[in-house]
């Protein structure tokens, strides 16, 4: 493949632009309109380009980017395409088995690349987005990042390796930030841990030109380039609150998270407790045990821990049923913000429904993510 050349996008439409430039293996995330959200076919094309860098001795590293908005503010990627599970699920498509197997697997390949994977995580980020984030070499945010791990939101839980890398935050801050699906601007994730460098959004073109000039001869010295280029990003809030959060959400279950924020009259704590009250409590408490189990968890392991969840939140409680399904319903469908959970109250989530979402519905030997290492 020569300098300046494009992998032809396969089967996305065009949402996904992979051109070498020099050393550089330059992808942009090209669904300006959806907030650049993955689809399956995105993860496909994604998944093709970079086994194709991977091979090919003339990249030395590779760059990942959301296309710009005009006129509005820049969205990296807001995550999988939310209405495609809601209609997928009550449809029986089997597209959603192979969306979430096909995407955990490319989260796990990036976490693996072997040469330098550079992710610029400008605006908006979650979910999906930070799916192929987190397992980045260097991950950069600017003034304008918006990191979030929101899945509580509509009744899922942080999956795309969620479990894994939040659960590597400091203290506790993983279980409040899974729980919550708190929005982090860069100075909390440097803080803890979800990023690497910061640099200001409007730089961004400049250091990718520089980038591409074809003078770093090594995947090192295209990371090099970046990170001399980084700012200081600020006072982190969510430092400030490290104390707090540990003391909270650090309790032995969903319940006594709630019972003990409950016992705080301060803001925060009221604020974060009212933001509970709103989400499943079931998906809660599926999440709290994710984050808690992944601790002790490879990320393999942990990827294929999030198959199984993710299974269950379609199947184990089919159709309408589903809390997912009724989550989406509730916050993109018909827009009426009143999901009806089932059970409504944390008290009422029994640890036996909780368990029933971490039986594998698969044999090891036919997992369908058996084969990550």
């Amino acid at each position: 493949m020569t300098s300046d050349s494009f992998v032809p996008p396969l089967c996305a439409g065009g949402h996904i632009l992979a051109q070498r430039r020099g050393p550089l293996g330059l992808i942009t995330l090209n669904r300006a309109g959806a907030l650049n959200a993955l689809s399956l076919a995105m993860v496909r094309d994604l998944t093709t380009v970079l086994l194709q860098w991977r091979d090919d001795p003339a990249v030395k590293g590779v760059l990942v980017q959301g296309a710009g908005r005009e006129g509005k503010p820049p969205a990296f990627c807001a995550g999988g395409d939310i209405r495609f599970f809601h209609q997928a699920a009550l449809a029986g498509d089997p597209r959603l088995e192979d969306f979430f197997t096909e995407e955990y697997a490319l989260n796990h390949l990036i976490h693996r690349y072997p040469k330098p994977y550079i992710a610029l995580m400008d605006g908006v980020c979650m979910g999906g987005g930070m799916g192929i984030s987190q397992g980045a070499s260097l991950r950069v945010v600017t003034e304008l990042s918006k990191l979030a791990m929101p899945e509580t939101n509509i009744g899922l839980f942080p999956d795309v390796g969620g479990g894994w890398f939040l659960a590597r935050c400091p203290g506790h801050v993983g279980e409040y930030l899974a729980l919550t699906g708190e929005v982090l601007g860069a100075a909390d994730a440097l803080a803890v841990g979800l990023a690497d460098v910061m640099l200001p959004s409007a730089r961004l073109p400049a250091v990718v030109e520089s980038l591409a000039d074809g003078s770093a001869g090594t995947g090192g010295q295209l990371e090099a380039a970046v990170r001399a280029r980084a700012e200081a990003p600020g006072e982190s809030r969510l430092a400030a609150l490290q104390a707090q959060i540990d003391q909270h959400f650090s309790a032995a279950s969903l319940a006594a998270i709630v019972a003990s924020l409950g016992r705080d009259d301060s803001a925060w704590a009221q604020h974060t407790l009212a933001g509970l009250r709103k989400r499943s409590p079931l998906m809660m408490a599926v999440t709290l045990e994710q984050v808690r189990r992944a601790r002790q968890m490879s990320l393999a392991d942990d990827l294929r821990m999030e198959r199984d969840l993710v299974r269950h939140c379609f199947h184990l409680r089919p159709g309408t049923a589903s809390e997912t399904v009724e989550g989406i319903r509730a916050l993109v469908v018909d827009k009426d913000h009143q999901p009806r959970w089932n059970p409504a109250r944390v008290e009422d989530v029994t640890p036996d429904l909780v368990a029933g979402f971490f039986a594998s519905p698969w044999p090891a030997v036919v997992h369908p993510l058996r084969a990550l290492d």
